[in-house]
């Protein structure tokens, strides 16, 4: 049946973030396009798809069922997928460009000779489909006009701010069992490294990062100690990771970690193009920074001038103060 079908992605049945941006593009475009809106869900896990599928105002949902979906795996997730794309032949097929999403939705589009156009923050149907979407990590914006029956489409993660829909409703969840090639289960995850409970860089409310002018790993303790009295995540820059200050996890840009935080505190950092590729989604950016031409001094909301050394001290020293604490 034609329609919007929206992938929800999800972690052994726990819905991830990424899911309501998805389930937020897929309701707005049926809207647009005045066609119905699908979710689909790979996998049979105790979840609350039905109730998030309600919460966002879709009323339909599909389960894509295997005994042989364990967990995650974009081959055996695309080729599911693409069983159900066959069988109703949706306009549009779409996700949030997050790994999962774009590794499953290519994966899906290839097995349908369908296009798949990634990254996308605006779409039209216009004698075809009219889209906007960003190229060489946001730096640049493309458009592209599709012509074709069915169309593949990522959202640029943090482009779609979730929405709710305004009044839940009655959501018709349909399993259905797919054929699935056992081959395929050699691109399933097999184990996971542990990783800290609470937030982490990407989604932080907060995320204080250091760079090049933090000068040495020792010196990030007052950044830290900031992040903790806010309740945030410490971040850095490529610069830093290359000198061996903090790991690589902590990296935020283009080849490390996209964030969307509340407010995000630059220390020291130039705003090299591939980092500020990362941070541009945060709501706020503070800069602290010796240099008033510095990129990300330029291009923050909020700078402060001065040593970061003698700055983040005494942040840390006034919000103490304010909170009462010793």
């Amino acid at each position: 049946m034609p329609g919007v079908y929206v992938l929800v992605e999800h972690d052994r049945g726990e819905i991830s973030p990424a899911a309501f941006e998805a389930l937020t593009a897929a309701r707005n475009l049926g809207q647009l396009l005045n066609e119905p809106v699908s979710a689909v869900f790979a996998g049979v896990f105790d979840s609350i798809f039905q109730t998030v599928c309600a919460e966002y105002g879709i009323s339909d949902g599909v389960i894509l069922a295997s005994p042989l979906i364990t967990d995650y795996g974009p081959e055996l997730w695309g080729q599911a997928l693409s069983q159900l794309c066959r069988e109703r032949k949706p306009s549009v097929v779409m996700s949030v460009g997050t790994d999962k999403g774009n590794e499953v939705l290519a994966q899906a589009s290839a097995r349908t000779a369908s296009p798949f156009v990634a990254n996308c923050i605006q779409v039209q149907q216009d004698d075809g489909w009219a889209i906007t979407r960003t190229q060489w990590g946001g730096s640049l914006l493309e458009d592209v006009r599709v012509s074709t029956e069915q169309v593949y489409l990522s959202y640029a993660h943090h482009a779609i701010e979730p929405e709710p829909a305004p009044l839940a409703g009655d959501v018709d969840i349909q399993t259905i069992e797919v054929d699935l090639d056992p081959s395929l289960t050699r691109t399933l995850v097999q184990e996971r490294a542990g990783q800290a409970e609470g937030a982490t860089l990407s989604t932080a409310s907060v995320v204080v990062s250091g760079g090049r002018g933090v000068g040495s790993a020792d010196a990030f303790a007052p950044l830290e100690e900031l992040a903790e009295i806010l309740g945030g995540k410490v971040g850095c820059s490529r610069a830093v990771t290359n000198n061996g200050w903090r790991s690589h996890a902590d990296q935020v840009g283009q080849t490390g970690t996209r964030i969307a935080p509340e407010i995000y505190i630059a220390c020291g950092i130039s705003g090299a193009i591939q980092h500020w590729v990362g941070a541009m989604a945060s709501k706020n950016i503070l800069a602290i920074n010796i240099d008033p031409e510095a990129n990300m001094v330029t291009k923050a909301g909020y700078a402060v001038l001065g040593d970061l050394h003698e700055v983040v001290p005494a942040v840390v020293e006034e919000i103490k103060k304010r909170r009462g604490i010793a």
